[in-house]
């Protein structure tokens, strides 16, 4: 096998390229999806059960129908109905954030509901009232639990970005993709975009690692 060095050099500058936006796409996704997923958990959570049904729908829906085809609906459906016409980096991120917002709204319900229902009663005994002792008592007590559940979305929506080439979405496989069209090469493109993806994991999992173990000591 005549591996080639010298073509992975000569797309080194896009495959950074492709990294950073790749980055930038996963960051996009957790923070757009943590916001939505924390009001679509809340929402699933209301006792009123007509009310919380549109928000199991959601979960249902995304969770159930793979990233793939929402990528796409959202690419050639969503996007052109929103500004007129097809925007792959901007299909990726609506896309990748609706997709996360479905896991994490699961991440919080669960949290939260593992918080002793006896907090929520000593907080409104206090006077504060359900929103005021659900953000300033459940949820930061949530959170703690919640940092590795969230860590292991993160790292999933890093991966699952590499979906966004079918949309030519400029991140790292579809400057892989680019590299084995030209020279019809295998083992180089995927192997450098599989030992990116390597470095990107490993590295964020270090990260939350010591991240979770300060939160213990805290």
């Amino acid at each position: 096998m005549d591996f080639r060095f010298d073509i992975i050099v000569e797309y080194a500058p896009f495959l950074l390229k492709g990294t950073l936006l790749t980055i930038g796409l996963s960051i996009a996704g957790i923070l757009i999806g943590t916001v939505f997923g924390l009001f679509i958990g809340l929402g699933k959570m209301l006792q009123n059960k007509l009310l919380a049904f549109p928000f199991t729908v959601y979960i249902t829906f995304f969770r159930g129908t793979p990233l793939f085809v929402q990528i796409l609906l959202v690419h050639f459906g969503v996007v052109p109905f929103l500004i007129g016409e097809t925007n792959a980096i901007y299909a990726a991120i609506i896309a990748l954030s609706l997709n996360s917002a479905a896991y994490i709204a699961e991440i919080f319900r669960a949290g939260i509901e593992s918080i002793d229902k006896g907090q929520m009663e000593a907080a409104r005994s206090l006077g504060m009232n359900h929103v005021q002792a659900m953000w300033h008592v459940i949820l930061p007590q949530a959170f703690k639990r919640m940092i590795p559940p969230l860590g292991n979305e993160f790292i999933v929506l890093i991966k699952e970005s590499s979906l966004a080439a079918v949309i030519t979405a400029p991140e790292i496989m579809y400057w892989g993709r680019a590299m084995a069209g030209q020279y019809y090469k295998v083992w180089e493109p995927y192997l450098a975009a599989a030992v990116i993806y390597l470095i990107l994991t490993i590295s964020l999992s270090f990260l939350l690692n010591r991240l979770e173990r300060r939160l213990k000591t805290e």
